[in-house]
């Protein structure tokens, strides 16, 4: 009998301006360090994915999102055969509208933030964060990262 997944959830707030998408570079965390990938964190327990999108929005880039300001937008699946962190289910919301102006709220995990265009993202952008703005650009909800095509 095959093994159940385990998979872990993700929660991403997509901030976009003027065709600008915010994004946050990595720092000292042990995970894709020096790239950028839109404010995320994990699902705690007892927490829905648009909650733990308003918590980190706050938590990481320090503004306030209420939860009717978020509108689904995309959700990824990727298999994690890159070290044993374990499988992912990422959700993606965008904020459509939000409080405060973005700053750096962890700077021990964040040291430097980029409003860059949808369709231009830096090469060091992490694969899940491009692949979701890409996907929603061709108006797709689902990606699943990493499957062979």
């Amino acid at each position: 009998m095959a093994e159940k997944h385990k998979a872990r959830l993700a929660a991403f707030v997509v901030l976009e301006r003027d065709g600008k998408v915010l994004l946050a570079r990595r720092a000292n965390t042990g995970y894709a360090d020096g790239m950028y990938q839109m404010p995320s964190g994990h699902v705690e327990a007892e927490e829905y994915p648009s909650e733990a999108t308003v918590r980190e929005a706050k938590e990481e880039v320090g503004v306030d999102v209420a939860l009717k300001d978020l509108e689904f937008m995309h959700v990824s699946y990727r298999i994690n055969k890159i070290d044993n962190a374990g499988d992912y289910v990422d959700f993606f919301f965008k904020a459509t509208k939000w409080e405060g102006e973005p700053y750096i709220a962890e700077p021990d995990k964040c040291d430097g933030l980029l409003w860059a265009p949808l369709d231009a993202l830096p090469e060091n952008t992490v694969p899940t964060t491009r692949t979701a703005i890409e996907e929603y650009l061709k108006n797709k909800t689902l990606s699943e990262v990493g499957r062979p095509q």
